[in-house]
């Protein structure tokens, strides 16, 4: 359980499959900051989850599905002058449908990992894309052997 004074910022890896290779989506909030996972400021009341969720579908105006939660990190942030505690929590998530346009983000870019890693300037956010991948890779594995686990069965 967090104290009341720690802010909970929630973050999403969403991808989507292009010709079976995941696509990261990547955002930059202004001109001058750089690419980064998109991050959103948990409301009081609400879950890190539905808060994810709402940022996409509000901001990215794209339909997702969160996965499992990727990773944490832990921080200080400063806000009126006084320093706060502050805890990330990093959700794979699969974007479901994409609207024409993200109103929410300046810019924004699908980028396989590779490229990502180079483009994004966030430590914390490429050793996060990292274990987001590593958690696609076995969330694909263990969703394909209970397909295969149904299939086996009902033969």
């Amino acid at each position: 359980m967090l104290d009341k004074n720690t802010v909970l910022v929630s973050a999403a890896c969403v991808y989507r499959d292009v010709k079976g290779k995941p696509r990261w989506f990547f955002i930059k909030q202004t001109e001058v900051d750089g690419w980064e996972i998109p991050k959103v400021l948990v409301r009081k009341g609400e879950s890190s989850v539905r808060a994810v969720l709402r940022l996409m579908g509000e901001k990215g105006g794209m339909s997702t599905r969160v996965l499992e939660e990727a990773g944490r990190a832990g921080g200080v942030t400063t806000i009126n002058g006084r320093s706060l505690p502050q805890r990330h929590i990093y959700y794979l998530m699969m974007a479901k449908s994409l609207a024409n346009e993200t109103i929410g983000f300046s810019e924004c870019l699908w980028l396989e990992y590779s490229k990502a890693v180079k483009k994004v300037n966030s430590k914390r956010d490429k050793t996060m894309l990292k274990a987001a991948r590593e958690t696609l890779e076995k969330w694909k594995k263990e969703n394909q052997k209970r397909r295969n686990g149904l299939t086996f069965e009902a033969s």
